[in-house]
């Protein structure tokens, strides 16, 4: 193996197919740094046939030390948004230009390629041509879509006119600043402008952060919710729902509070873990109903530390402080001062001491989502599940990452607990900044 780096750079990108007998990038050393340039993600691979999963995430990164059951912390240090412009809307597939699954096996109208080559020819829906036999060729088509463009601070986006759009369109790459290594269209080509002088404030996050699935599985479909479109699948990358529960990370997600500053861990279900990012979004509320929002390039700084014997089924996120509910955001010391008093008045000596966190859970609904968030937290802690629906009710919350079946199962944890699941470390370097 090659010797670990201290900071890996990262700016090349898988054909959309997760696949763990793939050569990783690295290592990078244990406490160490990851720096990417990700591409724009939905849209873009979208209507780009030859990219398989429906997303274009960076190649996996091999993290010295981390073994099958380990779990790896990543910390977002920065998110950078680079693109200038993007496009985005709610989508409808086309029927005829797949096999079984639109975001995976997209196959030519005119020839019956698969995974077909595709050329640009002019813009509009009608742009994305198949490279031998010049059918139009594009699965998703939008309902309803927008260009928008973003100010040099940021702080904003605003949705362009038909005019602006169709600049936009004609030089897609460089509005997008798609990176070299990118082989995705500009979703730009398509010069949506069914929204005009909308802003909406940026807050751009990672739609795509993870590990690598301990089987072949397409990039948005690594999730309960997407990767259910998978089970019983007509095309190459079927699965049961048995494999899929068993081998996904759950490095789809959406979730907006994964963004500067938060923490994700992450279970380890190969050598090395395979630490991959993309999808970035300049914004998004929760539940992305849509469907999609704006996709953007970016430049993107991790940290990774291995945590040892923590054996998670998906991802454990430490949001900022900010961005937790009210009800479980970290006591302050007048806080605890006025509990401790009201303890000694009913006789209690001491009250519990907690930390706030938010397991993740998919499914196929987001009732399926909630029920599996819930479980895992419980199998974690080794307590019930009604214990933790009680403490996610008082001291927590369930929120939604991405309809149909993302949600973070938020709840104040007792030290014990944290301590015993070799997560206590971790979860207090997030929050001892706290008053």
């Amino acid at each position: 193996m090659k010797t670990a780096v201290e900071t890996l750079f990262v700016n090349s990108f898988i054909d959309g197919i997760l696949d763990p007998a793939k050569e990783m990038l690295g290592p990078v050393k244990n406490g160490g740094h990851i720096i990417a340039n990700t591409a724009p993600g939905c849209w873009g691979p979208m209507i780009t046939p030859c990219i398989k999963g429906g997303h274009e995430v960076t190649k996996p990164v091999y993290v010295e030390g981390a073994e099958v059951g380990d779990a790896i912390v990543i910390k977002i240090k920065t998110i950078d948004v680079t693109s200038i412009a993007t496009a985005s809307g709610n989508d409808q597939p086309v029927e005829g230009r797949f096999v079984g699954d639109p975001f995976v096996a997209v196959k030519c109208p005119g020839c019956g390629t698969l995974y077909p080559e595709t050329v640009i020819k002019g813009i509009g829906q009608e742009a994305i041509r198949c490279a031998t036999c010049d059918t139009d060729i594009t699965p998703f088509v939008f309902t309803s879509g927008y260009t928008i463009t973003f100010d040099e601070s940021g702080d904003v986006g605003i949705t362009v006119s038909k005019e602006a759009a169709e600049k936009i369109a004609h030089d897609g790459r460089h509005y997008m600043r798609t990176p070299e290594a990118s082989k995705q269209n500009p979703i730009v080509t398509f010069a949506p402008h069914d929204l005009v002088g909308t802003v909406a404030r940026m807050r751009p996050f990672l739609g795509q952060l993870g590990t690598t699935p301990s089987k072949q599985l397409p990039d948005s479909h690594n999730a309960g919710d997407f990767g259910s479109f998978l089970v019983g699948a007509p095309h190459d990358y079927a699965v049961t729902q048995e494999e899929l529960d068993e081998h996904r990370t759950d490095g789809h997600m959406d979730i907006s509070r994964v963004r500067a500053g938060a923490t994700l861990i992450c279970p380890v279900k190969v050598a090395g873990g395979g630490v991959y990012l993309g999808d970035m979004h300049a914004m998004q509320g929760d539940g992305e109903i849509a469907g999609h929002t704006a996709d953007v390039a970016g430049i993107v700084h991790l940290q990774v530390h291995v945590l040892k014997g923590v054996q998670l089924e998906g991802p454990i996120l430490l949001p900022n402080e900010e961005d937790l509910p009210y009800t479980a955001k970290p006591l302050s010391a007048a806080e605890k001062q006025s509990a401790l008093a009201l303890a000694k008045k009913w006789g209690m000596e001491e009250i519990e001491e907690s930390l706030p966190l938010s397991i993740v859970g998919t499914g196929s609904t987001l009732n399926a989502a909630t029920d599996n968030g819930l479980s895992r937290a419980a199998k974690l802690f080794g307590v019930t599940v009604p214990e933790i629906m009680n403490r996610a009710t008082i001291t927590g919350s369930i929120e939604i990452g991405r309809h149909p079946g993302v949600v973070t199962v938020t709840l104040q944890v007792p030290k014990p607990y944290l301590t015993k699941a070799n997560l206590y470390d971790a979860v207090d370097s997030q929050y001892k900044e706290r008053a």
